[in-house]
């Protein structure tokens, strides 16, 4: 036993050095005005706001009816399979009947209107956002926020959590001004026409709006792919974040993957009890679930123009395809009910409102192409979760969200977090399945943010 204590001790040693003393990398070299638009219209760049309203046109409307109404009959689904095959098949034909015939176009138009949009051209693209600005009293300071949707969400995910997020109260001193943006090529914002835009530029892209709206500093809100493009923004431009709230923490550092392997031999070297089912068992439940539940992930990031002919062709497929993650990612055991569980969470409006912003803007393949140029090798070589951030930070971990991380494994990229609120119930979609909780949270973040800051006498 003597003789193992000294090689166990020196493996440690050499561990814990190579975790907190090892340099991190640097900061890649990026063009933080590249143009991503039309090379012909760089010579005469617009630079204004302007507003913008959702339109459904008769004839859009009129043509996605034709196709809901004459598809191809589906295969039926095997015997006893709820949705562990995907979107089943049995339960697909309502969804269809409901969009074509019973789906009010003209009263979700109105709903989507009901706050005010716009657009305005960064780096050769027309960006489009919501914003919200509350009216405050004397004493009560407007903040400026910004709202990150990911895939196959859209700037709908937040309607019902807006008026919780700008609500004032007494007990703050302070009011969220949002913006919300659709991310380049999803909804009502311009795709790039030439390869390379991924999270990571997109984060200068929104950087350059937010300076384009008048804001040097201002915090930052994003899951799912607004995950990624946050964890960009607060490595790259720590100084003009001042908190970053996370309803999915990742991290793609070697150094995690490796301790949460680790962990599979003893767990609580790793994670609370309490929370110990949310990673492991790691090799018999954790990763298996990813594997089976990422394969479009796999194809976005290879192929994304070929899924997309389907699916911008057949409402039905986009359909299938889109409600199926909203199905699973809520929580997994949905695969085991042959409705998928949906309605137990969302409504039929809200999650058409949100296929609507595919379909009716033709952008559901300019949205999966985000995954290619993202999960590549130019990126990876970033490493840029490999360094950290001094930018404070709140993370949100609902109870059924597919990465979860341990609060001290967080601050290996985050070492100034404030907080990590770990849910006893939600998933995924967290804005709009809870957005009464995910406001909450959000608004105690922003607290400690002004906190933080006013107590290092930064602001």
């Amino acid at each position: 036993m003597v003789k193992l204590l000294f090689p166990l001790l020196a493996i440690s040693t050499a561990v814990v050095c190579y975790i907190y003393f090892r340099p991190p990398p640097p900061l890649p070299e990026l063009d933080y005005s590249k143009w991503w638009g039309p090379t012909e219209r760089q010579a005469r760049q617009d630079r204004s706001v302007r507003p913008f309203n959702v339109s459904f046109s008769k004839e859009m409307i009129q043509d996605l009816k034709w196709r809901l109404q004459n598809h191809q009959p589906f295969t039926p689904p095997l015997e006893g399979v709820a949705f562990e095959y995907g979107f089943n098949t049995d339960t697909l034909q309502p969804w269809l009947d409901y969009w074509a015939d019973r789906y009010p176009f003209e009263e979700r138009q109105e709903f989507l209107n009901k706050y005010p949009h716009y657009k305005t051209n960064i780096q050769g693209l027309d960006i489009h956002f919501i914003r919200v600005k509350p009216k405050v009293s004397f004493g009560v300071q407007l903040v400026p926020m910004l709202l990150c949707h990911g895939w196959p969400g859209s700037v709908r995910e937040f309607y019902e959590a807006i008026p919780f997020l700008t609500a004032i109260s007494n007990d703050r001193n302070f009011a969220l001004d949002l913006i919300i943006p659709s991310m380049p090529g999803y909804g009502f914002s311009d795709a790039a026409v030439r390869p390379g835009l991924g999270a990571v530029e997109i984060a200068i892209v929104f950087k350059n709006l937010m300076r384009r709206l008048g804001f040097q500093k201002f915090y930052f809100q994003g899951g799912d792919w607004g995950a990624f493009v946050g964890s960009s923004m607060v490595t790259l431009f720590p100084e003009d974040i001042l908190g970053y709230h996370t309803n999915m923490v990742f991290s793609t550092a070697p150094t995690v993957s490796a301790l949460t392997a680790i962990g599979s031999i003893y767990t609580p070297l790793i994670v609370e009890d309490k929370y110990a089912d949310r990673l492991y068992p790691y090799f018999m439940k954790f990763l298996p679930n990813i594997v089976q539940e990422t394969g479009y992930l796999h194809l976005q990031a290879t192929k994304p123009d070929t899924v997309g002919v389907a699916l911008s062709d057949s409402p039905a497929a986009l359909l299938a395809y889109i409600l199926e993650k909203f199905s699973t990612y809520t929580n997994m055991d949905n695969r085991y009910l042959a409705d998928g569980g949906l309605e137990k969470f969302y409504t039929k409006d809200q999650l058409i409102d949100n296929l609507m912003l595919y379909w009716s803007t033709n952008t559901i393949t300019t949205s999966m192409r985000l995954y290619a140029e993202t999960f590549n090798k130019r990126v990876a070589d970033m490493r840029l979760d490999e360094i950290p951030t001094p930018v404070p930070t709140w993370a949100l971990q609902a109870r059924h969200e597919l990465s979860f991380l341990p609060p001290w494994m967080i601050r290996f990229k985050y070492p100034n977090l404030l907080n990590a609120t770990m849910l006893d119930d939600g998933g995924h979609f967290v804005a709009l399945e809870m957005p009464e909780v995910f406001a909450n949270d959000v608004l105690n973040a922003v607290k400690a943010f002004r906190d933080y800051h006013h107590s290092n006498l930064e602001v």
